[in-house]
């Protein structure tokens, strides 16, 4: 039958907003984020809390547009400083595909590989900038609890806070 038929439409989206999925605390958003050596905001991707990063540090890579004075905007790190919730062979041949340098250490349950071990070093001691950049997400309680629908919305607020917070605090 037709739901038309009754006066009524059916809702395609997810209930109470779109990308929004389960996680053990309830329902909620994931934020992902990339930041320059300074904690500065260059790449945003919102999504649904239940995949997991390494399925979404793509999207996220592919979200980066740094404007420069003249030409297209850079949209390569030379190089990318990630926890080691990220350590994958496939991402680390992404990465390196698309001229990165992967700077993520190595889980250590993990059996060793042969050959020469990862070298972790100076871009991932420089990692607590980004989640500086999150603590600060965190002071924003409209970004802490996601109250918009759209997600296009609440990307908007998590750009206008990261922009009020770097003319501040730099």
């Amino acid at each position: 039958m037709d739901p038309s038929l009754f006066g009524r439409k059916l809702c395609i989206c997810e209930k109470r907003g779109e990308k929004i999925g389960k996680t053990k605390a309830g329902k909620g958003s994931k934020v992902m984020l990339v930041s320059d050596g300074n904690g500065l905001l260059i790449g945003i991707h919102v999504t649904s809390a239940k995949p997991h990063e390494i399925t979404l540090a793509r999207k996220t890579l592919e979200a980066i547009r740094v404007p420069q004075k003249r030409g297209r905007p850079r949209n390569r790190p030379q190089e990318l400083a990630a926890d080691k919730a990220y350590d994958s062979k496939s991402f680390r041949q992404y990465l390196r595909k698309r001229g990165i340098k992967p700077t993520i250490p190595r889980i250590k349950s993990q059996k060793p590989k042969r050959g020469r071990p990862i070298q972790v070093g100076s871009a991932y001691r420089e990692r607590w900038k980004i989640e500086r950049c999150f603590a600060w997400m965190d002071n924003c309680r409209r970004l802490v609890v996601r109250y918009d629908l759209y997600v296009h919305m609440y990307k908007a607020f998590c750009f206008m806070a990261l922009i009020l917070w770097s003319v501040t605090k730099f």
